[in-house]
């Protein structure tokens, strides 16, 4: 299934982030799931290199690990894991 493209990324203080997508639809993401994870997802688990380094790269939501938008050195997760593990929200329930 071919998805909208993700644009833009906003990550909140409880390890979620909201996702808008270029057809206006946001939604919101639980990235909880990364502080039970180990190794790659060590670097993410400090809420503020979480929020610092989400981002978007290789079109979907992500993590600059290098800090220097290299596309191979980033976490990113598959575009319909973002989109199916995402709940639909409201423009203005967007913080």
């Amino acid at each position: 299934m071919i998805r909208d493209k993700i644009y833009m990324v906003i990550p909140t203080d409880d390890y979620k982030v909201y996702v808008h997508y270029d057809n206006g639809e946001i939604r919101l993401y639980d990235a909880s799931w990364i502080l039970e994870k180990s190794e790659v997802f060590e670097q993410i688990k400090d809420i503020e290199v979480f929020k610092e380094i989400c981002t978007v790269m290789n079109d979907t939501l992500a993590w600059d690990i290098s800090r220097c938008r290299d596309r191979y050195n980033c976490i990113d997760i598959c575009t319909d894991t973002v989109y199916e593990d995402s709940v639909k929200v409201s423009r203005d329930s967007v913080t």
